[in-house]
C-alpha cells in the first residue's frame, strides 16, 4: 500500500474519531434526548371549549391524538409555532383542523418532534366521530360511546376502547389497529403493512378485517359474519361465534380456529394450513393440492368448504 493511502486512511479515520467525540459530548450535554436536535420550534397551546357540541372531527397531519375524559371541554395542542390548530365548534360539531402557514424554505430541517393532540372531553354519548391524520397515533379510551368512529390513517397506530352503536371503521396503511371490549354495529379494519387485533367485541352486523401484510388475531366476538382479505400473513380466530357465516382468504399463511362456529365456513388459501375445532358439526367439502386432510366424517349441519393449494387442513368438532 503507498504512503499516500495509508495517510488518507489514517486522516479518515481521525476526523471519523474526532466526529464521534464531538458527538457524544454534545448529545451528553443535551443528555441525550434527540428531539432538542429538531430546528422546529414547538410550543402548547390549550383552546377551551365553550359551545355545546355532539360530534368530532379531527383533520390534521402529523399528530398523535388522544381523548381524556374531563368534567370540561378543552383542547391542548403540543405543535409547531407555525403549525397550528384551530378548534371551533361548528353546526353542532367540535372541529379540530390543522392549519399549516408555513413557507416552502421552512419545510426545510430537522423535526424529531411528536405533536400531539390532546381532546378533554366529559366521560358520555356523543354522535359522530372522524379523525383523519397522515402520521400519528390515535388512542380513544372506553370512557366515551360513539354514534359511529370513523378514523383514517396514512402511518400510525388506532387504539379503540369505545363503543359505536351504527359501526366502527378503521383504516390506516401503515400501523397496528387494536379494538377491545366493545359492542358496535359493525366493524370494518383495514390495514396494508401491520397487525390487526380484535377482542371482547359484540357486534350487531358483520365484522371486516382486511391486511395486506401482516397478521390479524380475532378473539371472544359475537357477530352475523366475519369476512377476512389478506395477502401475506396469518389469521387466528379464538371463541368467534357468527350467526351467518366466516369467508376468510390468504394468499400465503395459516388459518387456525379454535372453539369457533357459524352457519358456513368458507375458508381459501394459496399457501397456509387450515386448522382447528369447530363447535357443531358440518358438511365438509375439502380440497387440497399438496398437503394432508382431517376432517371429521359428518353429515349435518351447515357447509364448510375449505380450499388450499400448499398446506394442510385439519379440523376437529368440539364435543361440550
Amino acid at each position: 500500500m503507498r504512503k499516500t493511502t495509508k495517510l488518507r486512511l489514517v486522516i479518515a479515520a481521525s476526523l471519523v474519531l474526532i466526529g464521534c467525540i464531538i458527538f457524544w459530548g454534545a448529545m451528553s450535554m443535551l443528555k441525550w434526548d434527540f428531539t432538542k436536535l429538531s430546528t422546529s420550534k414547538y410550543e402548547t397551546n390549550s383552546y377551551e371549549i365553550n359551545e355545546g357540541f355532539s360530534a368530532i372531527s379531527i383533520d390534521t397531519n402529523t399528530a398523535d391524538i388522544v381523548f381524556v375524559p374531563s368534567e370540561t371541554g378543552a383542547v391542548t395542542c403540543y405543535e409547531q409555532k407555525n403549525v397550528k390548530h384551530s378548534v371551533t365548534v361548528k353546526d353542532g360539531t367540535l372541529v379540530i383542523e390543522v392549519v399549516d402557514a408555513r413557507k416552502w424554505y421552512e419545510y426545510i430541517g430537522i423535526n424529531l418532534a411528536s405533536p400531539k393532540i390532546t381532546v378533554y372531553i366529559p366521560q358520555g354519548e356523543y354522535g359522530a366521530l372522524s379523525v383523519k391524520s397522515r402520521t400519528g397515533d390515535v388512542e380513544i379510551p372506553e370512557d366515551f360511546h360513539f354514534t359511529s368512529i370513523d378514523i383514517s390513517e396514512r402511518t400510525g397506530d388506532v387504539t379503540n376502547y369505545a363503543s359505536a352503536s351504527e359501526g366502527v371503521r378503521i383504516k390506516t396503511t401503515t400501523g397496528k389497529i387494536c379494538v377491545e371490549d366493545i359492542s358496535a354495529g359493525l366493524l370494518d379494519l383495514s390495514v396494508s403493512t401491520g397487525d390487526v387485533t380484535v377482542s371482547g367485541v359484540t357486534c350487531g352486523g358483520d365484522v371486516s378485517v382486511t391486511v395486506d401484510t401482516g397478521k390479524a388475531y380475532l378473539t371472544d366476538i359475537t357477530c352475523k359474519s366475519v369476512t377476512s382479505r389478506g395477502n401475506t400473513g396469518d389469521i387466528s380466530l379464538r371463541n368467534v361465534i357468527a350467526t351467518e357465516r366466516f369467508s376468510v382468504e390468504r394468499d400465503t399463511g395459516d388459518v387456525n380456529f379454535e372453539s369457533c362456529d357459524a352457519a358456513e365456513i368458507f375458508v381459501k388459501t394459496d399457501t397456509g394450513d387450515v386448522e382447528g375445532s369447530l363447535l357443531s358439526e358440518k358438511v365438509f367439502v375439502v380440497s387440497t393440492d399438496t398437503g394432508k386432510k382431517e376432517v371429521p366424517d359428518t353429515i349435518t349441519g351447515g357447509r364448510c368448504e375449505i380450499t388450499t393449494d400448499t398446506g394442510d387442513i385439519r379440523i376437529s368438532i368440539q364435543r361440550s
